[in-house]
């Protein structure tokens, strides 16, 4: 696909970490997801949660249905146009993405991970989740961790979060974290403040000195000693530690705690324990090993506009961060696998049809299918109704094809709609029409019953059987 002379792609991410000590969502996340900014609008939101609720009776009940933090961000993000393209849950470890729809045809090869590191690598109470995917051709991960807590602890954080790196998609034909254009780093990466005493720490704080503690930061001193780290970079931390406060106040860890035996503990140190980096990988460098000069230096490149905390949620005693970037990138995919739009009127008075055409490239299956989804849907799962573009196709043409859906399938009350075609051998969405409108039937029927929510499409054991089209759908 001829790219050449394309202009550079602008897109604007919003990432969040947040330790949210197993609290159940807040009433309002406006600020926290900047949704009442003049700015440009968010392209892909980025939500990395730690210590989500992982009671075995929370956890079982998760792994069946959507957990509440997920049921909760989609909510909200939903009616705005963004579809949630990807999750990864590892016991309290939850990494989330939500996309603009206009998006969907260009983000492919989703894959995600996880890697424990609790308990020698036998408990997921620590670790990391990742997700990886191709944007617009440009390979991208996003790493949630959680790392070791106690000041003592740095090497355990830095051999843990080594050993992430390693094991991520280790065994599939996926790069490294470190081999991706860019990759995300974040989470309660727990690094603490060295040295200096819990007085200095808060009277500091107080007179908003931070560039005092930076130095004594243990992760940017990490930074500059540890090798694998030199090239990650992060915002400046110009906003109070993060860590630890009194629940539902802006005040620092005050009450008194039991610990074993009922000695009183100690009140925790303030300390930067949410961040968020990131690392452009330097294709001048990998090309001048191999002997190649590279067109361009970097042909993706992050600038960060907004690094800040969010004082006003007490949830926890964290704090969460979130950082804003604009990724500006050469796009080396600029066209969809699929284009296709509804052909005529669409109602639930009489069968429907809608016309489709796939690129040469795409690897069709027959197993692809083309869903009905309201504009709001929430996820790929999300479809009032689909149809399997093998065998519900009625008609081949030089432009195009057409593939007809049901009317007794069509939504009685009408609406506004999507069409969006899944492919099974990318695992994702491939292709979505513009937004339509099914009139409402002009019978008197009783109001579409909302289902429970959808599996996978699913075809019988002989899907090319001669049953007519409700015979060849099994849900």
């Amino acid at each position: 696909m001829e790219t050449a002379g394309l202009p550079t792609k602008e897109l604007r991410l919003h990432l969040v970490t947040w330790n949210v000590g197993t609290a159940s969502p807040p009433p309002d996340v406006t600020s926290l997801l900047q949704l009442n900014s003049l700015g440009p609008t968010t392209d892909m939101y980025v939500i990395g949660l730690q210590e989500v609720n992982s009671k075995i009776t929370n956890f079982l009940s998760d792994l069946a249905f959507d957990d509440p933090w997920s049921i909760f961000f989609m909510t909200v993000l939903s009616p705005l146009g963004y579809i949630k393209l990807s999750s990864v849950r590892m016991q309290g470890l939850l990494l989330l993405i939500f996309v603009k729809h206009v998006h969907l045809p260009f983000i492919r090869d989703v894959h995600t991970h996880y890697t424990r590191t609790g308990l020698f690598g036998y408990w997921g109470n620590k670790g990391g989740v990742g997700v990886r995917m191709s944007l617009f051709g440009h390979t991208i991960c996003f790493m949630n961790c959680h790392l070791p807590a106690h000041i003592e602890n740095t090497e355990q954080r830095l051999d843990d979060f080594e050993k992430i790196l390693e094991m991520q998609f280790e065994g599939e034909d996926i790069p490294s974290p470190l081999d991706h254009e860019l990759l995300f780093w974040f989470g309660d990466l727990n690094f603490r403040i060295a040295d200096y005493g819990i007085h200095f720490v808060r009277e500091s704080i107080n007179n908003k000195r931070f560039s005092l503690l930076w130095e004594k930061d243990q992760l940017n001193m990490a930074k500059k000693k540890e090798e694998f780290l030199k090239e990650f970079k992060e915002g400046p931390l110009q906003f109070k530690p993060t860590y630890k406060f009194d629940l539902d106040s802006e005040i620092y860890d005050t009450r008194e705690q039991k610990s074993l035996f009922w000695f009183n503990e100690k009140k925790r140190k303030p300390a930067w324990t949410d961040r968020i980096l990131w690392k452009v990988k330097n294709l001048s460098e990998v090309a001048s090993k191999e002997g190649e000069f590279p067109e361009e230096e970097n042909q993706i490149s992050v600038i960060l506009n907004n690094y800040v905390s969010h004082m006003s949620y007490g949830i926890s005693d964290h704090k969460p961060v979130t950082g804003t970037f604009k990724l500006e990138m050469k796009p080396l995919v600029s066209d969809p696998l699929v284009v296709l739009s509804p052909e005529g009127e669409w109602s639930a008075e009489h069968d429907v049809l809608l016309r489709y055409s796939a690129a040469p490239e795409l690897p069709c299956s027959a197993w692809d299918w083309i869903g009905l989804f309201q504009v709001t849907f929430r996820h790929v799962k999300d479809y009032v109704t689909y149809a399997w573009v093998e065998d519900d196709e009625i008609s081949c043409s030089g432009d195009g094809k057409e593939v007809y859906m049901s009317a007794s399938e069509i939504p009685k009350m009408g609406g506004e709609y999507l069409l969006c075609y899944f492919s099974n051998n990318l695992q994702s969405i491939v292709g979505i029409s513009e937004p339509f409108q099914i009139q409402p039937s002009q019978t008197p029927v009783g109001e579409d019953v909302p289902e429970e929510e959808n599996s996978w499409p699913q075809k019988p054991d002989n899907p090319k059987s001669d049953g007519d089209s409700e015979n060849r759908k099994d849900i």
